[in-house]
């Protein structure tokens, strides 16, 4: 603004210091005509109003510059991407628009603060500026989001060529000072024929659904706009709705599968299991609705109310372990370690007989704030264990930084150890290593006698599966405990976890 007011008041100080200079040399020189002292002002006020006027000018488009940039990274913003698209239709060329999401980047900030977060931005900035190389123009459009974008023929292919080179980029760690910082990226595309009838704002709008579509699928990667998408979006807006005035009226039950000691064949432990039976007698199972409420934040409201009523049903249990899984972001949830506080102490539950269950996705996305997480969680006497192991990311370091109290393995696994030697042998080093570390380990999803013994033979503390006990209300869990499981349990009937 001071640069605004900087002109006239130049230029009004040039006019007086002139028009002082024609009165000195009026007086010095004898410049009596009126007339000659006027022509005199009149060319020297011309030209000063001329300066003053491009100085003006400069210094405006000096400002809309201003406007049009971020400051922090000095990449075009988003007024200026919108600008640039309209450009674009206008001379009648295809439009190609990726939507960038950092990911990963709000634990950067919050664990090494908004110094390291913001050196974090701009060396992204500068990736993603050499990877364009004057083929797309890069804008940041506010926090960790970036854009970018390309005119003309062939633009959706040579963007989607582009949108790949960064995540592959990203996929390896990122120099911050002395720091090596591990940020991934999902992106969403969408292109605007020269024919169609889309506005630059539906463009955004349409590539930030994409963008999103990515994160639910796995994140680091990059997805084109589908028109499904949006009905995608309204039938999730729609469960999201019943999924809260289930939690409001209360149409969630829990059923409990008990795990069985591999020596004694008594029950030691149950795993707590979620049902939706919706009031139109639909069933939905937790895979279908637990990603729902994750994406709502609804997650954190409904696993607090699955511990509590949990440690009410389990507390006539005598000697017996209560197992819970827990979502990652429920994990991801700062307050989560202190809400599970509050309900041990609410409910009465000894803390030594509860168990936590994670999946490795816990880890591998968040593994700073989960180690803090767990730290606190084990403060109270908590245990933790691995669930689902052999499915996914977590190697035998990760148990060696998280040090569970057990390990789970998954189902899969077990079936596969018993057809071929390498998965047997896969399963017999876990056991192996989880014993050198002092963790239980369980075997899920056991169905014959045969994986039993093999499990068994292979030194598993426990056995949980549909060989002995399917999921059941937890008024029935009593009449089983305290006497050794005879006959198998025949059943079909196959059982879901919460996440």
């Amino acid at each position: 603004m001071r640069t605004v007011i900087f002109g006239p008041i130049a230029a009004l100080a040039s006019i007086f210091v002139l028009t002082w200079a024609v009165a000195v040399a009026n007086r010095l020189y004898g410049f009596t005509s009126p007339y000659a002292v006027l022509g005199v002002g009149t060319v020297l006020f011309a030209a000063t109003t001329a300066l003053s006027t491009c100085f003006g000018l400069r210094q405006l488009r000096a400002i809309d510059q201003l406007a049009r940039s971020d400051s922090l990274t000095q990449l075009p913003n988003r007024r200026a991407l919108h600008s640039d698209i309209q450009d674009e239709i206008r001379q009648g060329h295809e439009v190609a628009l990726a939507m960038i999401d950092l990911d990963g980047f709000k634990l950067t900030n919050d664990h090494y603060g908004h110094f390291v977060g913001d050196a974090a931005l701009r060396q992204c900035a500068e990736i993603f500026k050499q990877i364009s190389d004057g083929e797309a123009r890069v804008y940041r459009l506010g926090g960790d989001e970036y854009a970018m974008m390309i005119g003309g023929a062939v633009a959706g292919t040579l963007l989607e060529g582009l949108s790949r080179r960064i995540i592959e980029r990203l996929a390896k760690p990122i120099h911050v000072e002395d720091r090596r910082l591990t940020i991934g990226a999902s992106i969403g595309l969408a292109r605007r024929a020269p024919q169609d009838d889309v506005t630059s704002s539906e463009l955004l709008r349409r590539a930030d659904i994409a963008m999103y579509a990515s994160k639910r699928g796995g994140k680091m990667r990059c997805t084109w706009f589908n028109p499904a998408f949006d009905q995608s979006r309204e039938q999730l807006k729609e469960m999201d709705d019943e999924l809260r005035s289930a939690l409001v009226n209360k149409e969630f039950r829990l059923h409990y599968q008990p795990l069985v000691d591999s020596t004694t064949r008594m029950i030691v432990s149950a795993e707590c299991l979620m049902r939706w039976d919706r009031p139109d007698g639909k069933r939905i199972g937790p895979n279908v609705f637990i990603p729902v409420a994750e994406e709502s934040g609804l997650i954190n409201s409904i696993g607090l109310w699955v511990l509590r009523q949990a440690c009410c049903d389990a507390l006539e249990w005598d000697g017996i372990s209560l197992s819970v899984n827990i979502s990652a972001a429920q994990l991801r949830n700062p307050e989560f370690p202190i809400q599970l506080g509050h309900i041990l102490e609410e409910t009465g539950f000894p803390a030594g007989r509860l168990e936590l269950e994670i999946t490795e996705t816990c880890l591998v996305l968040d593994p700073v704030v989960a180690e803090r997480s767990l730290a606190v969680i084990r403060g109270f006497g908590v245990r933790i264990a691995l669930d689902d192991f052999g499915t996914g990311y977590a190697s035998f370091g990760f148990l060696r930084q998280f040090r569970f109290e057990k390990l789970k393995l998954d189902r899969s696994l077990v079936v596969q150890a018993g057809q071929d030697d390498g998965s047997r042998a896969m399963m017999l080093s876990s056991i192996t290593v989880a014993r050198a570390m002092k963790m239980g380990v369980t075997a899920e999803g056991v169905e014959t006698e045969e994986q039993a013994d093999m499990v068994r033979a292979a030194g598993c503390d426990q056995i949980q599966g549909w060989l002995y006990f399917k999921a059941m209300p937890s008024e029935e869990i009593t009449q089983h405990l305290g006497k050794p499981i005879g006959l198998p349990l025949k059943t079909n009937d196959r059982e879901s976890k919460v996440a």
